[in-house]
């Protein structure tokens, strides 16, 4: 590859990691000598790139450092598309105005013959439109995570027995015809998950779970197997 593309390879590639990641790891990801590597790494920082390290220990990509605007390839502008075609159908409005209006953004600085990939796509994706139930909640539920609030909410499980939840909200999860919420519950003091379609007068409260949401996060992930 030219070497300009090859310098913006090497930045995306140390975006992706928060840990410094070895020369020889890097040179094998980007098909290039140890000796290249080194060169290109030098460039980067000479042109202010906030890369710290060296030779035997690692590089990283310091956070905060912000890089200049690059342009998407086709296949990032498909992915980025699907995604936001998928989101568009399947989420709540609120969600589905965001993406029509990233979308709208990017296509403002495509050249001509990329953006029209937004106009006539090669992928469809073809979401389930939400129910009412779920239009309703998600809403509710997506602000409670972002406010870090208790939420309560009426529940009908697989049988239809009612039962009414406070529930700490971890993350929703979107599936093809579901949409779940994990969720430390207090009436059952485990995490549960609850599907939003089966929820009722979904009510966020002013009161903070004891625990931050990434604590959650992570003690949910070690519940379900996802980490180690």
């Amino acid at each position: 590859m030219a070497r300009a593309e090859r310098l913006l390879e090497l930045m995306q590639a140390l975006r992706r990691r928060r840990a410094p990641v070895a020369g020889g790891a890097l040179a094998e990801e980007l098909g290039v000598s140890l000796r290249t590597l080194y060169r290109d790494i030098a460039a980067l920082q000479a042109q202010g790139a906030a890369i710290e390290g060296e030779a035997g220990f690692g590089y990283v990509l310091q956070p905060g450092f912000t890089l200049p605007p690059l342009m998407f390839t086709l296949e990032e502008v498909e992915a980025l598309a699907l995604g936001a075609r998928w989101v568009e159908g399947r989420a709540d409005e609120g969600l589905a105005r965001s993406a029509e209006d990233a979308l709208a953004k990017i296509a403002a600085v495509l050249p001509p013959e990329r953006a029209a990939a937004l106009d006539w796509p090669m992928l469809l994706a073809g979401a389930a439109r939400a129910g009412e139930a779920e239009r309703m909640a998600l809403p509710l539920v997506r602000k409670a995570l972002a406010n870090e609030r208790k939420v309560r909410f009426g529940y009908a499980d697989k049988d239809g027995r009612r039962t009414e939840r406070v529930v700490w909200p971890v993350a929703v999860g979107f599936f093809d015809s579901v949409m779940m919420l994990a969720a430390w519950c207090e009436t059952r003091t485990a995490f549960r998950h609850f599907r939003l379609d089966r929820m009722a007068g979904v009510e966020a409260l002013p009161d903070r779970p004891p625990k931050p949401r990434r604590t959650l996060l992570r003690d949910w992930r070690r519940t379900q197997g996802l980490e180690g």
